[in-house]
């Protein structure tokens, strides 16, 4: 359940009751946007302390924060490698506690004592229906989150309420900084609950440190709440047989007005949920022929659904969402297209723009970053906070793909909106981001050419150990030529001059390099089939600049689809190579890419895009490429061919769109 900017994740019972059991599955979590947590820094540890120099190809040192040669050697310790493990650590984001049935005296019920269990994801009412049996009675759970409030609602009931013999339990961990958990259980003196109880009403005010948020349980008139341990409570029905409670996150102290009842938070996600699936694009495959349609159309209306929840808020999503803690918590801006890209040709672009604000906010210290290197314009970081500051990393501090981005979803919402508006609303992230392109182009007067790199770390990431000499990717260099072309347009549309220099460099970039006849991932070093194939996007995730030979594209892709490790792929690959089949008119290996049998291509029943137990049982930058994907599919592309679903084969895959946008 969720909102974009608040997720809850239920077991089968509707709430959080078995967390053990879900440690290498789908973890249970509850998140928020603005819930982040700062370890004490007591060395005042800074990321100038994690720069190492770097030497670019035209004599200049370059500070960027990687980890350091001595970084895993147990007998090193020094100030530069504990500030680069404190600065990777922090910020990280809150898990704000778990809320699920247990005994009455708190005691946690076991898995194995849940028998005849029914769940439904009612996704026209925005809801989660559970049914269970435990100790020989019925349980049935109604769960809901409001759509503007991080505020669950929730509907028990059974005998087992009235002969007080179940409790909902509420607890809260500690936050910590490990790689994918977000909750710290062994802490208990780290942090602080502070309880103030009024009638049926309970304010919590939680202190982690220097941070504070606060949580407000209300519960049905005759029910009562119960203290349990220093952070853990237990609501008792005392004799009723139907117990109603919500529970509201925030970062302020609650209001006083009596809290949301259960009854009108269900009432609002049922309106809120039915205006999505009616306003938004749809795509029917009823009419199929093919028998892997009915998957294919079951991850396309989950995917609607789950990036709304986890990728629509405020600022841009960690690559699992709001459910586990994948980097500690931290979103990864060269994926923030795979989230998001796809709203605005799902009609959805109110969704896409919600997080661009964070970037108006971040502007000046992505300028400063950008400065500090002797750049120009706004130097975009990779793997981020709330606060915009790059984590020290041998592979994020030197990619450089997320640059152009801004440009590419400033020019998404113009071609749906495209007003006076809309151009002074986005142009200083375009401007400051095509600054940024063209200074960071390196001229090479032995070739005639701009070069990109060294040092860089390429979208592949396989080459990173070799990033002081990595030169000349094929799909950068073509987003970087688009990228400038398309800052130019925006300048042109305000009535602009042209800027000479990016036109230099957008034409004078070097050609895609090429190997046997086919493009590969970078001009140096050499690397193999395997990660992403991301030479592909150069024309397929890039639209058309003139510098990609259809032709031999489409024999890379024949080459990628017959010959890559597709065990040491991921989510976001297959529809990468969907968008390149359709641009070179391969209808049929679309589909067949989209649906490649490989381990990170799978969808669990809810939806999720599964890619390694533990850590990882979540990606949805697979389930926002697929929508992306399948939107270029049914609804074409600039320079498409004619027809009503020019990415989808025919006769066996004839479908049916409405409320789709062309892809640029």
């Amino acid at each position: 359940m969720g909102n974009g900017e608040f997720a809850f994740t239920v077991d089968v019972t509707g709430l959080q009751t078995f967390p053990a059991f879900h440690t290498d599955g789908m973890r249970l979590g509850t998140q928020a946007q603005w819930a982040w947590h700062t370890a004490p820094n007591p060395e005042a540890f800074v990321l100038d302390d994690a720069y190492e120099a770097y030497q670019t190809d035209d004599g200049r040192t370059v500070p960027y924060a990687t980890t350091g040669p001595d970084f895993a050697d147990p007998a090193v310790s020094h100030r530069g490698k504990q500030a680069r493990q404190w600065l990777r650590e922090n910020p990280h984001r809150v898990d704000l506690g778990r809320i699920g049935f247990v005994r009455p005296d708190g005691s946690p019920i076991e898995v194995t004592a849940l028998g005849a269990i029914s769940q439904r994801l009612d996704l026209w009412r925005g809801r989660i229906e559970s049914r269970f049996e435990l100790d020989g009675s019925i349980v049935e759970v109604t769960t809901a989150c409001d759509p503007e409030l991080d505020l669950i609602a929730v509907r028990v009931e059974s005998p087992l309420l009235a002969k007080g013999e179940l409790a909902i339990g509420v607890r809260f961990p500690y936050a910590t900084g490990d790689w994918s958990e977000a909750c710290d259980w062994e802490s208990a003196d780290r942090h602080q609950t502070e309880v103030t109880v009024r009638g049926c009403r309970a304010d919590l005010r939680r202190v982690l440190d220097d941070d504070v948020h606060h949580v407000s349980l209300a519960w049905t008139t005759g029910a009562r709440l119960k203290e349990l341990g220093q952070h853990d409570f237990a609501i008792h029905a005392d004799g009723l047989g139907v117990l109603e409670f919500t529970a509201t996150f925030s970062p302020s102290p609650p209001v006083v007005a009596a809290p949301q009842t259960v009854a009108a938070t269900l009432s609002a996600a049922e309106v809120h949920w039915a205006e999505f699936w009616t306003t938004g694009g749809m795509v029917d495959f009823s009419d199929a022929t093919d028998p892997r349609a009915e998957e294919l159309e079951r991850r396309v209306v989950l995917s609607q659904y789950l990036t709304a929840i986890h990728c629509a808020g405020s600022t841009p999503p960690q690559e699992t969402g709001l459910v586990t803690n994948s980097w500690r918590g931290k979103f990864h801006l060269e994926m923030h297209w795979w989230h998001a890209a796809h709203f605005t040709l799902w009609n959805r672009t109110p969704l896409l723009e919600r997080s661009l604000g964070w970037y108006d906010r971040i502007l000046p210290v992505a300028q400063e970053y950008a400065r500090l290197q002797g750049y120009s314009g706004a130097r975009w970081p990779k793997q981020v906070g709330p606060e915009g500051r790059e984590s020290p990393s041998d592979v994020g501090a030197l990619l450089i793909w997320q640059q152009p981005h801004p440009i590419y979803y400033a020019e998404l919402i113009w071609r749906r909106r495209p007003t006076r508006r809309t151009l002074e609303r986005f142009a200083p992230l375009v401007f400051e981001s095509a600054a940024f392109m063209a200074s960071y182009a390196t001229w090479n007067p032995r070739e005639d050419r701009f070069d990109l790199g060294p040092p860089l770390a390429s979208a592949q990431e396989k080459a990173f150990p070799d990033r002081r000499v990595s030169r000349n990717p094929s799909f950068e260099l073509a987003y970087w030529a688009w990228g400038l072309k398309t800052a130019q347009a925006w300048r042109e549309r305000l009535g602009l001059a042209r800027i000479s220099l990016w036109d230099s460099v957008a034409n004078g970039l070097a050609a895609l390099p090429t190997r046997d006849g086919l493009y590969v991932e970078l001009e140096h070093p050499v690397t193999r089939p395997e990660g992403h194939p991301t030479m592909v996007g150069a024309l397929g995730f890039v639209p058309s600049v003139g510098r990609v030979e259809p032709e031999r594209m489409r024999a890379t892709l024949r080459y990628v689809l017959d010959s890559w490790e597709w065990a040491d792929t991921w989510g976001w690959d297959y529809p990468l190579l969907a968008m390149t089949a359709c641009r070179v008119g391969e209808p049929r290996l679309a589909v067949e890419a989209l649906l490649i049998d490989a381990p990170k291509n799978r969808y669990l029943a809810n939806g999720h895009n599964f890619q390694r137990p533990g850590t990882l049982p979540l990606y949805l930058p697979g389930n926002g490429g697929l929508l992306y994907a399948v939107a270029m599919m049914a609804a074409g592309w600039d320079g498409a061919p004619e027809g009503p679903t020019p990415g989808f084969p025919q006769p066996d895959w004839r479908v049916r769109a409405e409320g789709l946008w062309p892809a640029p």
